[in-house]
């Protein structure tokens, strides 16, 4: 594991978030790596809610293109594209915990210094704390689908997010989606070629971009004969 002196000091006023106001975590056990990686790690990573812009200097120690990405799950393909893209800052939110543990070991073992959590509502941070025209693209891979229809309302990807999340891309940044449920991915499609601020990189579905791995998740759904939908939007 990489020494956590190594990792960038954490910003002034950073602390461990002790609640989460606005979300109801999961069930889930916290391994003891993780939170070892909590205490070793998170204080120079986890940045704290509030309701007021996010200084991105600040928070990352520098100034770089930043990437917003809702629900890592438990971090590996977060880790892996971060590593592929040291010159991007990546800012991730997560409520759960043993997802946002799992993250922070990876952060400390691959000795990641362009990612920062916020273990918060995405939802409620995109409307305080990203201002308009920010932000160089959003990931969103595999939320929940919500299979059942009467259910469906609660999924991510509705049009008053995907609005807002529209106007906090700058021009020319990108939104990419992805998924392994069919009528979510249709559903997706929908709701974003509707946005007046996005446009589409493909006539539908997009070829799975480089940057994003395949987990074994997605490994096990591919060899079972399940797909995978990704959609890459523009900012106009």
């Amino acid at each position: 594991m990489t020494d956590a002196s190594k990792l960038p000091a954490a910003p002034e006023g950073v602390a461990h978030p002790r609640t989460i106001r606005s979300f109801v975590r999961r069930a889930g056990r916290t391994t003891t790596g993780q939170a070892r990686a909590f205490t070793d790690i998170g204080p120079a990573v986890l940045l704290p809610y509030q309701a007021a812009p996010l200084d991105f200097h600040a928070a990352f120690g520098r100034d770089a293109p930043v990437i917003l990405e809702i629900g890592f799950g438990m971090g590996e393909a977060t880790a892996h594209i971060a590593g592929l893209m040291p010159e991007k800052n990546f800012l991730c939110c997560e409520v759960h915990e043993p997802g946002v543990g799992a993250l922070l070991k990876r952060i400390g073992e691959q000795g990641l210094g362009n990612i920062r959590i916020l273990q918060h509502d995405a939802v409620e941070a995109l409307e305080h704390m990203l201002p308009e025209h920010s932000l160089a693209g959003v990931h969103i891979f595999f939320p929940d689908p919500w299979h059942k229809l009467r259910h469906n309302k609660r999924r991510l990807i509705q049009p008053p997010l995907v609005a807002r999340l529209a106007s906090r891309l700058a021009p020319g940044a990108y939104l990419h989606c992805a998924t392994d449920w069919e009528p979510y991915a249709q559903q997706m499609l929908q709701v974003l070629a509707a946005e007046p601020q996005l446009v589409n990189t493909a006539a539908d579905y997009a070829p799975k971009p480089h940057y994003r791995p395949l987990t074994k998740f997605e490994n096990r759904g591919l060899k079972l004969g399940h797909g995978v939908w990704d959609l890459v939007f523009h900012k106009r």
